[in-house]
């Protein structure tokens, strides 16, 4: 098909100019310049290159009925990490380009007005940033300008991996085997070493204007205090964790006092790091039990995507569709007090509040949290999964709905709804000296390793602290829970 006028025109000067005409590199949840399919390509091309990133908070980064806004936690996320992306690209010769708007809208413009020869962009598994790519290619031929879509960042392709039978898998551990006996993840592919500018390139809007960043009020002071975005800090955390902790990763990783776990995640989602660049640096370390085991967590979040390929209303349906009928509480009250840590268990309430001042959580406390409010409060997951987007830093749309699923028991390879977590023990067992919920519940840090996680057996000191007193009785919750889930099995049987 041939260019539009506005195409020819617009990139005549380019062309002259260069030798060749440009293309356009979109950036999306890639932030980094390593192993980056799309900018490898388009700088082996010796052509100029344009990055380019489209904010559009209101619909994230895709389209469909599966797009949805950005969390605040990412968007804080979102515009540090850009700014680093936007350091690395300029250092390399080719300054990055922000635009707003939706990105199907706003590529096919800049491909226009700079004669781009194709935009280039790497495959993402996110149903709302596929439906995206299919948007964006239709515009874009309408120009006569080429979609060149890369592979993506994962090490499984969900559409070619099945069962013996030819099914979708719907348990881990045979999915994992299955990737493990048939997977080799490709060497990642090195950063170029410089990039051609266009001689003009398009004006971009400044990071500052698209307000990503909280002020009224700005609560963003525990996620400064804690992390640092980009892709240096994603491969200075991978340092850390390979050279200091991944030899005890297998036990340390469940006691959230301590700083067992890779803290990886967010770094993963935004794809300042890629998931073969860390299968690679860990396997480098050597065969050992905790290597393994770390390879595997990898794997869930592989599982994780894998599923979300499958199912793309995941973060709003659950997977077993007969828990559509759970008769979930309607009880904002209890779901602010969860919300706010203030339930009157310890171990849940540290998990809230390191959540909302860090924008992350440890994995095992996650569960503990998850299970307390869909099995304690009865309030359903969805409402769970809606909070952890908002608040968490590595709020990924797959992990995040699968694992909300899995907590619930409506999920594939879910704990089965029987198993109710008992925040008492779960603290007992993986924060037995109480350090873990000293540190984020500091009102109940003079009350004995002994009460620490049942701080209502010394009711006089309970009541000097201003700590409150526990919002539901576990095992009457626990009954009340096994009976709601018997009468959704029992219609299901019918």
């Amino acid at each position: 098909m041939p260019a539009s006028p506005t195409a020819a025109s617009g990139g005549a000067s380019h062309v002259a100019a260069s030798g060749g005409a440009p293309v356009i590199v979109l950036f999306r949840d890639d932030l980094r310049i390593a192993d980056h399919p799309a900018l490898h390509a388009a700088a082996a091309r010796g052509v100029p290159v344009l990055p380019v990133f489209v904010v559009d908070c209101d619909h994230g980064l895709g389209e469909g009925p599966q797009a949805r806004p950005l969390g605040g936690a990412v968007r804080w996320w979102l515009h540090h990490s850009l700014a680093s992306l936007g350091e690395r690209l300029a250092a390399l010769g080719a300054p990055l380009v922000l635009r707003g708007g939706r990105p199907a809208e706003v590529v096919p413009q800049l491909a226009a007005e700079d004669g781009a020869a194709a935009v280039l962009v790497n495959h993402s598994l996110n149903p709302a940033l596929a439906e995206s790519e299919r948007l964006l290619g239709e515009r874009l031929a309408a120009l006569g300008c080429r979609l060149e879509v890369m592979p993506h960042d994962h090490i499984v392709d969900p559409h070619g991996l099945r069962t013996g039978g030819g099914r979708v898998f719907q348990v881990f551990t045979p999915f994992w085997k299955a990737v493990r006996a048939t997977v080799t993840p490709p060497p990642p592919l090195p950063a170029p070493e410089a990039l051609r500018p266009l001689p003009a390139p398009p004006a971009g809007a400044p990071l500052e204007s698209f307000r990503l960043l909280p002020t009224r009020p700005d609560w963003a002071g525990g996620l400064r205090e804690t992390w640092t975005p980009g892709e240096d800090a994603a491969w200075q955390a991978l340092e850390d964790f390979l050279g200091r902790r991944i030899v005890s990763y297998r036990t340390g990783r469940n006691i959230p006092a301590e700083p067992a776990t890779s803290r990886l995640s967010p770094h993963l989602r935004f794809g300042e790091i890629t998931v073969r660049q860390v299968w690679h640096a860990v396997t480098a370390t050597g065969d050992s039990a905790g290597a393994e085991h770390f390879l595997s967590e990898l794997g869930w979040r592989e599982f994780s995507v894998y599923q979300g390929v499958h199912a793309p209303d995941m973060a709003r349906r659950s997977l077993r569709h007969s828990y559509d009928a759970f008769p979930w509480r309607q009880a904002p009250a209890d779901l602010a007090a969860w919300q706010q840590g203030r339930t009157g268990y310890p171990i849940v309430d540290a998990g809230m509040r390191e959540l909302w001042h860090t924008g992350w959580m440890h994995n095992r406390v996650r569960m503990i949290v998850g299970s307390f409010l869909v099995k304690d409060l009865l309030l359903s997951w969805q409402s769970g999964e809606e909070w952890f987007h908002d608040t968490l830093v590595d709020a990924h749309w797959a992990s995040n709905a699968a694992s909300w699923q899995w907590v619930a028991g409506c999920g594939a390879d879910a704990a089965p709804y029987f198993r109710v977590f008992n925040p008492v023990l779960q603290g007992e067992k993986f924060d037995p000296r109480g350090q873990y919920v000293r540190r984020w519940v500091p009102e109940l840090r003079s009350i004995s390793d002994r009460l620490i996680h049942r701080p209502w057996e010394s009711p006089l000191e309970l009541a000097a602290t201003g700590y409150p007193q526990p919002m539901v009785d576990h095992g009457a919750a626990r009954h009340r829970a096994l009976a709601a889930w018997r009468s959704i099995k029992e219609e299901a049987e019918e």
